[in-house]
């Protein structure tokens, strides 16, 4: 073998071991969960045969899954939007220059450094009727003459979850489009202003454009991360009650874990990442040739 050939084999050598780790933590467990959906599984976990669509007929059909689907969909869109418009407009601050600034940077990282877990016991904590922290603040303020029940229903406790998603997704938002506002030529700024553009020219002409890249990737992986994401759920409701604070995660663990039906539970994740994988690709589709025809 000649020194071309070595040269020419060697970024294939290189790469080689993330391609295999890639095939064996990534690509085996993906086709294990089709394999999965589509056979006949004992509650042991052992397949028992190919069954076909079987399993998805079982989870289409269930009164719960559209239950779930609806919450999942109002979850994500409601996490993904409102942390990317205020992460958006926090990273804009952050990137002034004020007194201070390394410290509210600092401040601002923390509800993301901090586990999901934590996060949300902490708010179950904060909107408890008996001893939160939110009735013991607004009482000591007079602003209430008795404690507040916050989560009367379901969706008001479902609404609080999706607060807590938002809080804790928007420092990776903010910290995403900060470090392409940082990447930006004063000189753009300095140019308009010679030309007599105001902020919102500023902002919409040459910001927005500039930063959409990084507005692109954070919101490709904040749909990814917050379409999968469990602990805010599970530690807050576990679903409850009655599948009605469920997404498609929790949906698909209790089918597995507390139900035994582990094809049902495979045919739900699924169908969890052919949505996904059309959503991203999609949205990465529309911007990337939006962004081409600019």
């Amino acid at each position: 073998m000649n020194k071309k050939t070595l040269r020419k084999l060697e970024p294939y050598v290189w790469i080689a071991p993330s391609v295999i780790l890639m095939a064996v933590f990534i690509l085996v467990p993906i086709l294990s969960v089709f394999q999965l959906s589509m056979s006949d599984v004992s509650k042991a976990g052992r397949i028992k045969g190919f069954n076909g669509i079987a399993n998805f007929t079982k989870v289409l059909k269930s009164s719960a899954f559209g239950l779930v689907l609806k919450n999942t969909i109002v979850w994500t869109i409601a996490v993904v939007v409102i942390s990317t418009v205020l992460g958006f407009i926090l990273a804009l601050i952050l990137n002034n220059n004020f007194r201070g600034r390394k410290i509210a940077r600092a401040i601002v990282v923390f509800p993301w450094a901090t586990t999901l877990v934590i996060q949300a016991s902490v708010w179950n904590f904060i909107i408890n009727k008996d001893y939160g922290t939110l009735n013991t603040l607004l009482l000591k303020l007079g602003l209430i003459s008795a404690p507040v029940n916050w989560t009367p229903t379901p969706e008001a406790y479902f609404a609080w979850e999706i607060a807590c998603g938002i809080f804790v997704t928007i420092p990776f938002v903010c910290f995403c489009v900060l470090s392409g506002l940082q990447s930006i030529d004063t000189t753009y700024y300095e140019a308009a202003t010679v030309d007599g553009a105001n902020y919102w020219q500023k902002l919409f002409k040459i910001t927005l454009p500039l930063v959409k890249s990084s507005l692109t990737v954070s919101t490709v992986l904040n749909i990814i991360y917050v379409f999968n994401s469990f602990p805010i759920i599970w530690t807050m409701t576990k679903g409850d009650p009655a599948n009605h604070t469920d997404t498609l995660v929790t949906y698909l663990y209790k089918l597995a874990f507390y139900n035994g039906r582990q094809g049902e539970a495979a045919a739900v994740s699924v169908i969890g990442f052919i949505i996904l994988l059309i959503c991203a690709s999609t949205y990465m589709i529309y911007t990337l040739r939006k962004g081409d025809d600019v």
